[in-house]
């Protein structure tokens, strides 16, 4: 049988440490090259979500002075949560995670990376889809075309989105290397991981940890990628603020699906924590619900801003002094 790990990058703080991944016995979603062209990279999309999770098999973590096991769930999903006593420095450091069917079947070991963040008074949560990533998620045939035809190298970010997000990252920051945290969250299925971290180095966006939707395991799911409830992001941004429960955060969206209201909740679970709120405006015209819904959000003093061109929200931000004026 093939066995095949996929790794996401974890994260820490002072006193625990987050690692998951799935486990497959088939290729896993990142082993298809997303920089094909035509059918090939076509081909490469649809088995991404052609894929076969092992379930209920043992994982172990090595991380230091940790090794920690534990079993896979029934997508092969496995999430160590560890409590730790470790000194691990600000930045990204890398660890391992190894599987082994049995005795007499070929294990593997895959080395991934987990962020312990620089101390900062901002963080950054982002989606993805039609925030900087032009993705048509606002409809679904145009959707599918855009990512069975066109590769890695031929997708495209909004105008100045990179500028904002650098600027964003290095805002109160002067040392070399220091940055603010980013965290990609996202209603895109873990089958697109690859292609998400691959897009987002070759346009020099920040380096972030991704926090996406349970994996999908068939051509028929394919089909509705993207789409469903949303909820699950509501769950993660809350997880996240809560396990960096000092920081203040920015979130950005856009209003073609239901960021304003899944942001609006956050805010109102955590009051003290949210300095601004960005949604990009996605069609010809801004949305009623959405613009009431951002003046139910600034009543809790959190700043909003509903922008067709991210030079609006640069403008925005510097404004709001969350980054620097040139």
């Amino acid at each position: 049988m093939k066995l095949d790990l996929q790794l996401y990058r974890g994260y820490a703080n002072d006193e625990e440490l987050v690692v998951f991944g799935h486990a497959f016995k088939s290729w896993a979603p990142d082993k298809f090259q997303v920089d094909h062209k035509g059918f090939k990279h076509a081909f490469a999309v649809l088995h991404m979500f052609r894929i076969s999770p092992l379930k209920n098999v043992e994982v172990f973590l090595r991380f230091k002075d940790l090794e920690v096991r534990t079993r896979t769930m029934d997508d092969g999903y496995f999430r160590f949560n560890i409590p730790h006593n470790l000194d691990i420095e600000s930045g990204w450091h890398t660890y391992e995670v190894g599987c082994k069917l049995g005795d007499k079947d070929f294990g593997i070991v895959e080395k991934g990376e987990l962020l312990k963040p620089f101390e900062s008074e901002l963080s950054i949560i982002s989606d993805i889809d039609d925030t900087f990533l032009i993705s048509h998620s606002g409809n679904i045939f145009k959707k599918l075309f855009v990512m069975l035809a066109r590769n890695v190298n031929r997708r495209k970010t909004f105008k100045d989105v990179v500028r904002h997000y650098q600027a964003l990252s290095s805002s109160g920051h002067k040392g070399e290397g220091t940055r603010n945290s980013f965290f990609y969250v996202s209603s895109s299925e873990y089958n697109l991981y690859d292609f998400i971290v691959q897009f987002a180095n070759l346009q020099e966006l920040p380096k972030a940890v991704l926090k996406l939707k349970d994996i999908k395991t068939g051509i028929t799911d394919f089909l509705s990628t993207g789409g469903g409830n949303h909820d699950h992001k509501f769950v993660k941004i809350k997880d996240l603020i809560a396990f960096y429960p000092k920081q203040q955060y920015v979130l950005l969206g856009d209003d073609s699906q239901k960021d304003a209201y899944i942001y609006e909740r956050i805010c109102k679970m955590f009051p003290l924590n949210v300095k601004a709120v960005y949604l990009r405006q996605t069609g010809g015209h801004q949305k009623s619900k959405i613009s009431k819904t951002l003046e139910n959000i600034e009543r809790l003093d959190v700043a909003t801003c509903y922008f067709e061109n991210s030079s609006e929200a640069i403008n925005h931000s510097k404004k709001i002094g969350i980054i620097e004026s040139e």
